[in-house]
């Protein structure tokens, strides 16, 4: 299909929506969750090897090691996810009728989260060692709410204290160990400060991206994304799906 888009040319692209997008980020989230919660945690039992165990079963046995390549490869595909999340993250905080709104459904949904984390990939009810990816999102809000104040000054100063409010984002991401932290912030950051300088944008993003890899292949899906947001799937189905994918791998690992 032959489009304008934001980038202002002719360009004839994949007609990739908000619900692609999000389709797409839940499917290769739910891989990444496989292969950390069910092979890694559920099959191999990385948590109980030293380095040096590990290294001399993956030698004595095939089998383990196939396993442990299989989790790395469904790791590296859902790191295509983040950069995906980040993005619509962005995006929603740019459209959203209510901020407020928006804020208190993500702070809902990653206290429900809270739980099945735990279970899914530390096998306890509770543990502080970690948070999920709800948490990073909700941190990653107040940084946007914070920007936008500072976001038509335009002098060195308020630029200035734009990175001093994402430094503050990455302090805090750290300090709750959250789920895609130093990276989502980053990627958010570039998105929204950024977001008219697509090439920059890109580049900035593919850059960060790369902690994870695999990341900087999901700005096909971004750049390509067409601005068409019509929820056809309940947008609080996509919500749901973080916990209910967790608690479902936790149980079936358990079992």
């Amino acid at each position: 299909m032959q489009t304008t888009n934001r980038r202002g040319f002719g360009l004839r692209t994949p007609n990739i929506t908000a619900d692609g997008l999000k389709i797409f980020a839940g499917i290769v989230m739910l891989i990444q969750s496989i292969g950390i919660i069910v092979i890694e945690k559920g099959m191999i039992h990385l948590d109980r090897y030293t380095q040096a165990e590990l290294s001399q079963a993956l030698a004595d046995d095939s089998n383990l090691m196939f396993l442990a390549g299989l989790g790395s490869v469904l790791q590296l595909i859902g790191g295509l996810a983040v950069p995906v999340f980040a993005f619509l993250l962005v995006e929603g905080f740019r459209h959203t009728s209510s901020y407020q709104r928006y804020l208190l459904t993500m702070i809902v949904f990653a206290l429900l989260s809270e739980l099945p984390y735990d279970l899914a990939n530390r096998s306890k009810i509770v543990d502080w060692s970690s948070q999920n990816a709800l948490v990073t999102m909700c941190i990653c809000l107040l940084m946007l709410y914070f920007l936008r104040m500072l976001a038509k000054k335009g002098s060195i100063a308020h630029s200035l204290a734009q990175w001093l409010i994402v430094l503050c984002a990455i302090i805090w991401v750290t300090i709750c160990r959250a789920e895609y932290g130093l990276c989502m912030v980053l990627l958010v950051a570039v998105f929204y400060i950024f977001y008219t300088r697509n090439i920059l944008k890109t580049v900035l993003g593919g850059v960060i991206s790369l902690l994870y890899v695999t990341g900087p292949l999901a700005f096909y899906a971004v750049w390509f994304y067409n601005e068409e947001r019509k929820d056809i799937i309940p947008k609080y189905v996509y919500y749901a799906f973080y916990p209910l994918h967790l608690f479902i791998l936790g149980i079936l690992v358990r079992v």
